[in-house]
């Protein structure tokens, strides 16, 4: 019967992450190490802000500080994880010198977590809500500034409060027509 891989956590300098992950893809590789180690992951999740009326997609770190190591726990053992430690900016295993594998239950959660923001698509990083202000920057009401009434985030659209002569009217929106105030 083959042997299961098991998750390890490994604790490493906070905003390095991607850095490290490649540099220790590339030791594990130089070393031909990939079949005991098949995964390095950064959990992070796909998020988007609306920069000048323009969607940026950003990868947001779900776990900052920890990047997730897929291996082989019968060859998971001193060389390797000795030369993963030695990777500048990693700071130790769970476990320090014997890395304790994740929970399975631990493992599929922040996988989960993983893969379903990869289905999802983005969910927005600084949500509208109701009753912020926002300002109109395109479309007929340019310049406007109203107050949000109703998000539709499956929509992408706000139902927005506008002042024209006085009175409270009602203009539906797309995000990329708003910005915050």
């Amino acid at each position: 019967m083959a042997e299961e891989t098991r998750w390890y956590s490994l604790r490493v300098i906070s905003g390095k992450e991607k850095k490290i992950k490649a540099y220790i893809e590339l030791e594990l590789q130089r070393k031909k190490w990939l079949d005991f180690v098949p995964q390095v992951l950064v959990p992070s999740e796909k998020v988007y802000k609306i920069r000048n009326g323009k969607k940026v997609i950003l990868d947001r770190n779900i776990l900052p500080g920890y990047i997730l190591i897929e291996a082989l726990p019968s060859k998971f053992s001193g060389e390797i994880i000795q030369a993963i430690t030695n990777v500048p900016n990693v700071i130790h295993f769970l476990g320090r010198g014997n890395p304790t594998p994740m929970r399975q239950s631990e493992a599929n959660r922040m996988l989960g977590k993983v893969d379903e923001s990869q289905e999802v698509g983005e969910s927005m990083l600084e949500p509208f809500i109701v009753g912020e202000t926002i300002k109109i920057i395109d479309g007929p009401f340019n310049d406007f500034v109203g107050d949000i009434k109703e998000v539709n985030e499956e929509k992408k659209k706000l139902k927005v409060i506008v002042k024209i002569f006085g009175r409270g009217t009602e203009v539906e929106l797309n995000f990329m027509q708003v910005e915050k105030q």
